[in-house]
């Protein structure tokens, strides 16, 4: 089969709408700690600081998970890689249900958040072998699978976690998790040709020619810019609900608002996909990286209920794009066949950075009573990341178009 005929094709659009359905499931539980926080922290009693240390250890195992689980993709597939992923995202969530302190119910997400990083990186590094003309919109689709899981399960999740409580919204998770994940798993079997994986590496080796950095320093570089955007990114993403509670609105409010900010960045996600079939990568991602930026300045004036559901959309907007761009780059620049393992480094230091910063706001709260200095924090961060990405740009040329004779990168 042909490298035109096999990507861009029909087959690939079906299997991204597969891989689509896969990480709405495989992500739920990253998202479903942020809806239990306050009622974790009101059951163990703890500050808010170590109410937030469950989903810090989520998004360190989710982080790990992305780097860990890309390796096994580029290895066995991602069928195999789908199969045992969802066993241990149920083995974390009957730990969880059982769980009797922060300590133990830490550990659980930590295995979560390992486990169910299969449902993004190594989704996104598997689809982007699949289109060549549409990369951009089909790695933004996937990666979509994220907020579009965090769009729908907060909802869903409140209504069983007012009436039954946390431990009844895990139960529901892991039911959700075995009877999904594994079946749409099988669907996927099919691998990328020989031609098509010898042509990527081609592709990439002549763009990363363009920008005069290795593919390892090329990695650090991206992994460190990815930090300091996620730890912008995780104040408004991570506290929200918390917010909403300190101010009186309550937790489904701010769930609400969490819903509202992901479903704006799924249009985020879906514009800067077909942007960066355009511009490329790079510049795509400054673009995102600095609307976030103004976006953050927008939490400062706004504490009202009204004002904090227009800005929330807002900020979904703005940001949305930002994490998929990075693995559009890494495919632009970097070897085709090591694509799960180089995705998965990327994209580990965006999550590592939202860890980071979804902790450090809640140290900054208890240190001064008040999120404003969190966003501060943020907006410094995030004002590093646009540094990082304009100098990148500066260093790269344009990519060039490909003729109609020569053969298709992918």
């Amino acid at each position: 089969m042909g490298i035109q005929a096999e990507t861009d094709s029909h087959y690939a659009w079906g299997r991204l709408i597969v891989t689509m359905l896969v990480a709405v499931i495989a992500n739920a539980g990253m998202w479903a700690i942020i809806v239990i926080m306050p009622a974790v922290e009101a059951e163990f009693g703890t500050t808010r600081a170590e109410a937030a240390l469950p989903y810090t250890l989520n998004m360190i195992g989710f982080a790990l998970g992305n780097f860990a689980i890309g390796r096994a993709l580029d290895r066995f597939g991602v069928t195999a890689s789908l199969v045992m992923a969802a066993m241990g995202i149920v083995l974390g969530i009957i730990l969880a249900v059982f769980a009797n302190s922060i300590a133990m119910l830490s550990f659980a997400q930590l295995i979560i958040g390992l486990a169910s990083a299969v449902g993004f990186g190594p989704l996104i590094a598997d689809i982007s072998h699949w289109f060549v003309r549409r990369r951009g919109i089909a790695v933004a689709l996937v990666a979509s699978g994220n907020y579009l899981s965090g769009a729908i399960w907060p909802m869903v999740l409140a209504g069983v976690l007012q009436d039954q409580g946390w431990r009844a919204v895990y139960t529901v998770l892991g039911v959700v998790t075995f009877c999904g994940v594994i079946p749409l798993a099988f669907l996927l079997r099919r691998k990328v040709s020989a031609q098509t994986q010898a042509t990527a590496q081609t592709a990439s080796f002549r763009n990363a020619q363009t920008v005069g950095l290795s593919p390892r320093t090329l990695a650090l570089v991206l992994g460190f810019a990815g930090i300091c955007c996620c730890v912008a990114m995780s104040m408004p993403q991570v506290h929200i609900v918390s917010l909403c509670v300190d101010l009186g609105f309550g937790a489904v409010a701010g769930a609400e608002m969490l819903s509202l900010m992901l479903l704006g960045g799924v249009v985020s996600r879906i514009l800067s996909g077909l942007l960066a079939d355009r511009l490329g990568g790079v510049r795509t991602l400054l673009i995102g990286s600095t609307l976030q930026g103004l976006a953050l300045f927008l939490y400062l004036p706004a504490g009202g209920l009204v004002s904090l559901y227009v800005v929330s959309l807002v900020f979904g907007l703005s940001q949305g794009g930002i994490v998929p761009s990075y693995a559009i780059v890494v495919r632009e620049y970097m070897p085709s066949r090591a694509a799960g393992s180089w995705v998965g480094f990327v994209l580990m230091a965006t999550i590592l950075g939202m860890a980071l910063g979804g902790w450090v706001s809640g140290q900054i709260y208890d240190w001064t009573g008040s999120y404003q200095w969190a966003f501060i924090n943020g907006i410094a961060w995030n004002g590093i990341n646009v540094a990082i990405m304009a100098w990148l740009l500066l260093r790269s040329r344009p990519r060039a178009t490909p003729s109609p004779r020569e053969p298709l990168p992918v």
